[in-house]
């Protein structure tokens, strides 16, 4: 299996009128990739710059980034065109790799918009190089620039960044220095594709906690309401376990409970109520053990969304009665 690690630049409208007027957000003006193989060793490139079909005015912040001017790009191949060849030029046994989450989403994206054939209708399983260098070199949870993790891991700069090309050939050699085989376990899944139904779901068990993402669900609550979105079996085992601090939110769109397992202790899960591009809502539940000030952590949210509706009722009430009296 090869790794193709890519990366995008895009143009955005450069005023308010430009942005209401189209549908698509960003449109891709350029691609830079680099085609690793098994062993983590480069085999071939590919880069093109892209006419833009939909903005045709700069936005000041972009090119300001990225140096690049509307002139450079005027004889240069179509979106359709350069997406395809670069699809092609991918091969048929690979995996996606990129800096940060963005990029395949925004590819699918333009490729839709331009009624393209899509890279997969399920979703897609990616390594996200931002993602894997925190978990190889730094604490899991962090989430570094690109130009921080080539200064750690003291790669040569020779190539200017902010350029497709060149942030993609430095994601390459980050990933190349990536030498345990257990970091690879820890895949990404771009979710502009969701699962169908519930045979497609996702459920996968990385070394330390568990990921579920759901199939599509016409609103809130009806994913609040499904059986498996709310299951809180053991990840680990299976088992049932019993709720400590049953489901609860701090917004409307993070859920949090706390259940114990015979087996296993106490188990944090949260669930992320997001938007498909469909409009419709999917869940993304993460499940892992819970130390002691994890699970504090859990109660000082719950203790402190009920001090603040406390405080809600209160203030109505004085209100109300103020309006009764009259008072101003």
């Amino acid at each position: 299996m090869n790794y193709i690690v890519f990366d995008l630049e895009w143009n955005q409208a450069a005023d308010l009128r430009t942005r209401l007027e189209n549908s698509l957000l960003f449109e891709i003006i350029e691609i830079g990739a680099i085609k690793l193989n098994e062993n983590r060793d480069q085999i071939a490139d590919f880069h093109e710059l892209i006419r833009p079909q939909v903005f045709h005015t700069m936005n000041q912040v972009t090119g300001d980034l990225i140096h690049i001017n509307m002139e450079q790009l005027a004889d240069c191949r179509s979106f359709p065109e350069v997406a395809a060849d670069f699809l092609k030029w991918c091969g048929s046994n690979y995996i996606f790799c990129t800096w940060g989450n963005l990029d395949l989403t925004e590819l699918q994206r333009n490729m839709d918009y331009y009624h393209m054939p899509p890279v997969s209708q399920k979703t897609i399983k990616y390594y996200d190089v931002q993602k894997l260098f925190s978990i190889a070199f730094e604490d899991k949870k962090s989430r570094r620039t690109l130009q921080y993790a080539v200064d750690f891991l003291e790669i040569k700069k020779d190539v200017a960044f902010h350029r497709a090309y060149a942030d993609a050939y430095y994601t390459a050699k980050i990933l190349a220095q990536i030498t345990q085989t257990k970091v690879f376990d820890n895949y990404s899944f771009d979710t502009y594709h969701l699962p169908q139904n519930k045979s497609e779901e996702i459920w996968i068990c990385f070394e330390d906690y568990a990921k579920y993402i759901s199939r599509e669900f016409p609103d809130k609550s009806t994913a609040m309401t499904d059986q498996k979105v709310l299951s809180t079996k053991c990840f680990l085992c299976g088992a049932k376990t019993k709720k400590k601090i049953p489901w609860f939110t701090n917004n409307g769109k993070h859920y949090y409970t706390i259940v114990r397992c015979a087996r296993h202790g106490m188990i944090k899960e949260k669930i992320r109520l997001r938007k498909s591009e469909n409009d419709q809502i999917y869940v993304v539940k993460t499940m892992k053990q819970a130390n002691p000030e994890i699970v504090q952590d859990i109660l000082n949210k719950k203790s402190q969304i009920r001090n603040s509706r406390k405080e809600r009722r209160h203030k109505s009430s004085r209100e109300d009665s103020s309006s009764t009296l009259g008072l101003p």
